[in-house]
């Protein structure tokens, strides 16, 4: 059976949040979703909202302008983990969970720094990558098809939505109702070989993702 996990990335916006989140009631689904801390400042209320229906609450850096893993100035990414963190407060799962962003969802070396990597470890914070990237925030009528091919060719996803206002989220529903039409289940759980840290702990090799020249 084909195991989905969705995460939404880039929010909380005040328009797509709240819809997505309908759509997921619907369908009795719960989620990650990894914001930024800029926009966590006015609207904290559609992640309480998040939280208070079943969905973990990531952190996903604070402003989301620069790849931690092109940083060569200090203490960048120590801020952009540590005060979007600290944002996130009581609505944080106990796992910490971060994602870092590389640009157009390529796992490379853009992703994490050494810094960004001691921040992460001595932070006791859990690393959540990706294994399936739509593109929908540039093909919003077109990502369901992209989406629906990834997570079939393998047996667990974990796929990177974004809720943004692309118009892209007018499609979850179709999707989803595809995905089960298929016999996907969907569930909250992380395959393992998308979490190279755990609560501080490396578990994977970080060299893929480690810009150690920044």
């Amino acid at each position: 059976m084909t195991q989905i996990t969705l995460s939404f990335d880039n929010g909380p916006d005040p328009d797509v949040t709240p819809q997505v989140l309908d759509v997921l009631r619907r369908h009795d689904i719960r989620t990650t979703f990894f914001v930024l801390g800029d926009k966590l400042r006015e609207r904290r209320y559609l992640c309480e909202r998040a939280h208070g229906e079943g969905h973990a609450i990531g952190n996903h850096t604070y402003n989301h302008l620069v790849p931690l893993g092109m940083s060569v100035a200090a203490g960048m990414a120590t801020f952009e983990i540590l005060r979007t963190q600290e944002l996130i407060g009581d609505l944080a799962h106990e796992r910490r969970f971060f994602r870092p962003f590389g640009g157009g969802g390529l796992l490379d070396h853009r992703l994490l720094n050494p810094e960004a990597r001691d921040v992460l470890v001595q932070g006791g914070f859990t690393c959540v990558l990706w294994n399936a990237i739509p593109e929908d925030w540039a093909r919003p009528e077109e990502w369901v098809e992209r989406a629906l091919q990834q997570c079939f060719a393998q047996a667990e996803t974990l796929i990177v939505l974004h809720d943004i206002a692309t118009g892209a989220m007018n499609q979850l529903d179709r999707f989803l109702n595809l995905a089960k039409d298929r016999g996907a289940r969907f569930t909250q759980d992380f395959p393992a070989s998308c979490v190279p840290i755990e609560r501080g702990s490396i578990l994977r090799p970080l060299d893929p993702y480690l810009n150690l020249t920044a």
